[in-house]
């Protein structure tokens, strides 16, 4: 089965009533395609060359003590900065900016992986991450793009963080609505428990993918 076969059959493209969805995100998906052939054909070559030469590889305690505290701080930055009311993340700090769609894709990845490294509780994370989806849930969705968060399924680049209003004229964006719908979807698969609040997670992402 290629990259594309493979693409064209994830759930993003199941239901018959999202023809003009997945009209807009062909290019997206293309790239996409092309991103994971690459990836895999490369890690392909790296297998092939450790096993001819035996080669290992493996972190010294410098580099390992580098990347936890790269991860710690990269984590704080969307738990720290995003907005409390919106959820939505900021696209640039210190200085203050407009929220950004793709990069509040990237902090709903980093609740779980927070969980798992002891940055912060369950419970917390769970209710973080039902912030954010109920209010990109509820955001409007319009074809008047005065006010709105986007349209179709469809959120803009951009948007006012205490809002979710598009910011400026900035287009409405497959590749970023993808990097958010991606963080959606690893919610829904982390939080996997009997809830309230973790049923919620699993249902709202659904609604918005």
């Amino acid at each position: 089965m290629t990259i594309m076969n493979l693409i064209l059959r994830i759930g993003f493209l199941r239901s018959p009533h999202r023809t003009d969805r997945v009209r807009s995100a062909l290019p997206a998906l293309a790239l996409a395609g092309g991103l994971c052939a690459g990836l895999l054909f490369g890690l392909s070559g790296c297998g092939d060359g450790a096993e001819e030469t035996g080669a290992t590889f493996s972190l010294s305690g410098d580099e390992t003590a580098f990347i936890d505290t790269l991860q710690a701080h990269t984590f704080r930055y969307f738990w720290e900065l995003c907005n409390p009311q919106t959820g939505l993340a900021p696209d640039r700090a210190p200085t203050p900016s407009f929220a950004s769609i793709g990069a509040t894709g990237f902090a709903l990845t980093s609740y779980p992986i927070g969980v798992e490294r002891g940055y912060i509780s369950r419970e917390d994370a769970v209710e973080r991450v039902l912030l954010t989806l109920r209010f990109l849930r509820d955001a409007p969705q319009n074809a008047d793009p005065s006010g709105a968060a986007g349209f179709h399924g469809f959120y803009y680049h951009f948007v006012v963080p205490e809002t979710g209003a598009r910011f400026g004229t900035v287009e409405l964006s497959t590749v970023d609505t993808a990097l958010l719908l991606a963080g959606a979807l690893f919610c829904q698969s982390y939080f996997d428990g009997g809830t309230a609040g973790e049923d919620s997670i699993r249902a709202i992402a659904e609604e918005l993918y």
